[in-house]
């Protein structure tokens, strides 16, 4: 991030990867509750790179894979996809936990609502495809601060939400999240692992 122009608009993942050293330093007693606090606001409220930087600049380098949430991404990928698509009509479907993305997977909700959680999943592949078709209703994609992500959608008459993409830590897959929403929403978000918060709260 220090190479990027200080004046250049800084994206929700990049506020998401400060974020995520600044829970590092509070947790490994760099800063105290009431500096991280205050760090903390700021990184959300940032703009810019150049007022992201400030707030890390007295703080370690990460290194990666050692980062709290930093998975050790070459015992995810190249396993055996146990779900290839998902499809719902008037009510939902859920991928959630310890699951493997197939290489493409495509999932599709009319008048109903979908969540799909790569969090903890692991890929067949290290290129993967989701694509998200939502018809009068919604498909929620949950990924972890450390994925490499990137949204290609549109919406008609609805909404398809790219807050969630992102560069990801070195050795991550690249997840491109494609589809369409006529009349309801596809919302990508980030958002850390349990296994994470769990260590953050101790």
């Amino acid at each position: 991030m220090t190479s990027e122009l200080p004046e250049m608009r800084a994206s929700d993942a990049d506020r998401e990867r400060i974020a995520e050293r600044l829970r590092d330093a509070v947790a490994e007693g760099r800063l105290d509750m009431a500096e991280f606090e205050e760090r903390l606001d700021l990184a959300y409220k940032a703009r810019t790179h150049g007022e992201l930087v400030p707030l890390v600049r007295d703080l370690p380098s990460p290194t990666a894979p050692a980062a709290v949430g930093d998975p050790a991404w070459p015992a995810r990928i190249g396993k055996p996809a146990t779900s290839k698509g998902a499809f719902a009509f008037w009510g939902g479907f859920g991928r959630r936990g310890k699951w493997s993305v197939a290489r493409t997977f495509t999932a599709a909700v009319l008048q109903a609502g979908g969540d799909i959680d790569l969090r903890d999943a692991d890929f067949e592949d290290r290129e993967v495809v989701i694509r998200c078709f939502a018809v009068m209703g919604g498909i929620q994609v949950v990924v972890p601060p450390e994925l490499h992500v990137e949204v290609t959608g549109f919406g008609f008459m609805g909404g398809f939400d790219d807050r969630g993409a992102g560069e990801g830590t070195p050795g991550s897959p690249r997840v491109r999240i494609t589809g369409f929403a006529l009349m309801g929403g596809v919302d990508v978000k980030r958002k850390e692992r349990k296994a994470a918060r769990k260590q953050l709260r101790k």
